[in-house]
């Protein structure tokens, strides 16, 4: 047991050490220049994507992209009070579910629009409404096997990480220009962009606040995922079983959040675990950035990309004409 841990610690420390180098690299130029870690973290680890493959890196750098990430959105919890949830209001988060169910919704009919199958429509209405790769690779687990779905499979998750990585650029300019708030930007952004470690590396490029809130929307967007692949399940008889749970990392988060509401902590405690989770949440972005290849953009048809992106524009679209109507 000991051995294996040493071994798996060996597989992982290179990789890691990369990130982690990036990761203060981009603290130190954010503190020189005044802008965004998230965004020098992401650029740098582009730089990086040459390594993303090698032998001593690969594994260090999914660690990081995977479980250092929902650790570090799983602290955020402790960050939770109940003044944020007041801020945003209960009916924008009553708002922000139709809007996941529109946009699924939409998905479908784009895929029959486009001569697709309903089984794409489903996979790629999931992975924009909820959560991305994550939400693509779930509803797979439960659709019924086809030689075909693996290559659907990958073009989504291909496509909505592109995306997801180019919206986290862009929103956080776009919505400072169109006069968003820090509440505003952060429900917009929780609302509106498909994975989540984007999600987080966008909400706190504009502030910590913003980048709070983007999480909790977040959250909500990704609790629907269950429901969806339930709904999945019956409607193809065919389907694979599979066990329908909420991911692990959203659970801690809900346990720390209510942990944070009862209890009173010692502000000193949650300002140190904080501290620690925006290191996470670098050092994931850094990786995420370093497993970003560029020329995968060719890779996905352009069927495929019509639809994934006329089912983002929706999304945004929809979602600033939603935080217009209910004056958040």
């Amino acid at each position: 047991m000991l051995l294996s841990f040493k071994e798996k610690l060996k597989e992982v420390s290179g990789g890691f050490a990369l990130v982690v180098l990036i990761a203060i690299s981009s603290n130190f130029l954010s503190n020189q220049y005044n802008a965004p870690v998230i965004l020098f973290a992401l650029l740098i680890g582009i730089a990086f994507n040459f390594l993303n493959n090698e032998k001593n890196c690969k594994e260090g750098i999914e660690f990081a992209s995977g479980t250092i990430l929902r650790m570090g959105v799983a602290l955020l919890g402790l960050k939770l009070t109940l003044s944020e949830i007041e801020s945003i209001g209960y009916f924008p988060i009553v708002a922000l579910i139709i809007l996941v169910i529109l946009t699924f919704g939409f998905g479908t009919l784009l895929s029959y629009i486009f001569g697709r199958k309903l089984a794409f429509g489903l996979l790629a209405g999931a992975s924009v409404a909820i959560c991305g790769a994550s939400a693509a690779l779930a509803i797979a687990s439960v659709l019924p096997y086809n030689k075909n779905r693996t290559k659907d499979v990958l073009f989504v998750v291909i496509g909505v990480t592109i995306l997801s990585t180019v919206s986290m650029i862009i929103y956080p300019i776009l919505f400072k220009s169109l006069g968003m708030n820090e509440i505003e930007s952060g429900y917009l952004i929780g609302a509106t962009i498909h994975d989540i470690a984007q999600v987080v590396g966008a909400g706190y490029s504009i502030s910590e606040e913003s980048g709070i809130i983007a999480t909790v929307i977040k959250m909500i967007r990704v609790t629907l995922l269950p429901v969806v692949m339930i709904i999945v399940m019956y409607t193809f008889p065919g389907s694979q079983n599979s066990k329908v749970t909420l991911p692990w990392f959203i659970l801690l988060f809900i346990f720390f959040a209510i942990v944070r509401n009862i209890f009173n902590l010692p502000e000193f405690f949650i300002d140190y675990i904080n501290e620690i989770s925006i290191w996470f949440i670098i050092i994931a972005i850094s990786a995420l950035g370093i497993k970003t290849n560029l020329q995968e953009f060719s890779k996905v048809s352009f069927s495929y990309s019509v639809i994934l992106v006329l089912e983002t524009l929706f999304l945004l679209i929809s979602a600033l004409v939603l935080i217009n109507v209910l004056d958040i």
